[in-house]
């Protein structure tokens, strides 16, 4: 079983028809970093469970609902009379999404620590504006450590939304400090840049190994980069560089496609018994283009179509020589 620590929220998406520039209808659409990689290991028929507090709103209704109807076990869900989290969406013309939180005392803030995860936790996963809005935050780094000295593999997502970090260089330290308990971190080029403290926004791939190297050093197993539409990194600590094309898609917009590669990796991973930093430190360069490709291609199905819509196992599955 896999347990997905962190927020849920509703997108609010422009209607396609609004002109640029134009005020015009907002569709709210179920979402959040955790919540879209719950929904993506569900659908890809991953055992998962959900740990949050969900508002008792009819939106957290909502989203409760959508993750049993994915699969996901909603044991962990907390719920409380604080409203959801709300995400204003902004595309552009090539479908990326700016937001525009509204996340005030909003439920998934106000999160409890459960204590020990249960014995049958392969894996637990977090990310975004869980690990950056308090009181919550301290609570999710709490069961990171935790679990961490349990032995179980943990995979951080951090999903920089710079806009609600109020002390960026407290924030960076501590990013750092969770890196010892990380087997598996996942960040896209933008994300690592900013933790860097890169002062250009166009930074590449290549500018940025140095530093994901320091990174790595510290802690996790493997770093994967993904880099839009020109695809996935991975770098091992045996100093080994392995990076996969991007699947050409019909971009509707990019919402939720990082949080479908977290999830799609954690599958990868799961079904090949590789949920450990010892098992990925022995993948060899196939079997990392292989998992690579895999979370390439469901990203694909999700950039395709409006809102975080991660596909089911039927989209992408194929036969794998690897077994």
């Amino acid at each position: 079983m896999i347990v997905v620590c962190g927020e849920a929220l509703v997108d609010l998406t422009p209607d396609p028809s609004t002109p640029r520039g134009e005020l015009g209808p907002l569709h709210p659409r179920l979402g959040g970093g955790p919540y879209n990689v719950a929904i993506a290991l569900g659908r890809l028929g991953v055992p998962a469970t959900f740990l949050s507090r969900l508002s008792t709103d009819r939106f957290g209704d909502k989203l409760l609902d959508r993750l049993s109807a994915a699969g996901v076990d909603t044991g962990a869900v907390q719920r409380g009379a604080e409203p959801t989290t709300l995400a204003a969406v902004v595309l552009d013309a090539e479908g990326s999404a700016r937001y525009s939180f509204y996340a005030a005392a909003t439920a998934s803030r106000f999160v409890t620590d459960p204590g020990p995860l249960p014995e049958e936790t392969a894996a637990v996963s977090f990310g975004t504006l869980s690990m950056v809005l308090e009181p919550g935050a301290t609570v999710y780094e709490s069961i990171l450590l935790r679990q961490a000295r349990r032995g179980t593999f943990v995979a951080l997502d951090p999903n920089i939304r710079s806009e609600l970090i109020e002390d960026t260089e407290a924030y960076r330290k501590r990013f750092l400090s969770w890196l010892p308990g990380i087997d598996l971190l996942k960040l896209s080029v933008e994300d690592a840049a900013w933790l860097a403290g890169e002062q250009s926004a166009a930074a590449e791939a290549a500018d940025l190994v140095d530093v994901l190297r320091q990174w790595q050093r510290r802690g996790p197993a493997a770093v994967v980069l993904t880099r839009g539409a020109d695809g996935l990194m991975v770098l091992t600590d045996e100093g080994r560089t392995i990076e996969v094309p991007g699947i050409a898609a019909s971009v509707a917009d990019t919402i939720g496609a990082g949080d479908t590669v977290q999830a799609a990796l954690l599958t990868w991973l799961y079904r090949h018994d590789a949920l450990s930093a010892a098992a990925m430190r022995a993948l060899d360069r196939q079997q990392w283009q292989r998992a690579l490709g895999f979370a390439a291609s469901a990203a694909a199905v999700t950039v395709s179509r409006s809102g975080a819509e991660p596909p089911y196992s039927t989209e992408i599955d194929r036969p794998d020589p690897l077994g």
